[in-house]
């Protein structure tokens, strides 16, 4: 469940975008509920929009994407979250199992846009992607008049590296005290 970030300008507006890697989804037992860790779900609470991603070879995990929908409108049942529907490995058509119809057609059930990339190919696709995301994003949250999109006062989680980052310097700021007042 690693947590990245980024900032990056849309619009003139700078926009800092966290993703949160959200592995070990999967399907209770051949039914259409799911099985996630908390962490997972702590970060569906603070998510302002959604990204998912799924391999065109792996028909499975395809098929995980209405329960995990279905499994965030029960957190967020009244929300307009932004969703984007990726299809990774565009460049393996040979292996393809899930249709570019089958992904439209989810997108369009679930209140989302579709794309297909491959991120093996260019990042272009991916980046072009995230950013259609952001500025939907940035439309809902500026048609709210500043006001949060919904009531959760949740803490976000800190990127690991930051944590990680703030520690070393912590660390070396009390080891050159230390050493100073030892003089």
């Amino acid at each position: 469940g690693a947590l990245y970030s980024r900032k990056f300008t849309i619009d003139g507006e700078q926009i800092s975008l966290q993703v949160q890697d959200t592995p070990f989804v999967s399907l209770e037992d051949d039914t259409d509920s799911i099985c996630c860790q908390e962490q997972i779900n702590r970060s569906i609470y603070w998510a302002d929009g959604f990204v998912f991603a799924f391999s065109i070879t792996d028909y499975e995990s395809f098929r995980l994407l209405r329960p995990l929908h279905q499994h965030i409108r029960r957190i967020h049942p009244n929300a307009n979250i932004p969703l984007l529907l990726m299809a990774n490995k565009g460049d393996l058509l040979r292996a393809r199992q899930v249709s570019s119809k089958e992904g439209l057609q989810l997108a369009t059930e679930l209140g989302g846009t579709y794309c297909e990339v491959s991120a093996r190919e260019s990042c272009e696709g991916v980046h072009e992607a995230f950013q259609q995301l952001c500025q939907e994003l940035s439309r809902s949250s500026s048609s709210c008049n500043g006001e949060k999109r919904r009531g959760l006062h949740l803490v976000r989680p800190k990127s690991p590296n930051m944590q990680d980052l703030k520690r070393r310097l912590k660390q070396a700021l009390t080891s050159k005290g230390k050493s100073a007042t030892t003089l």
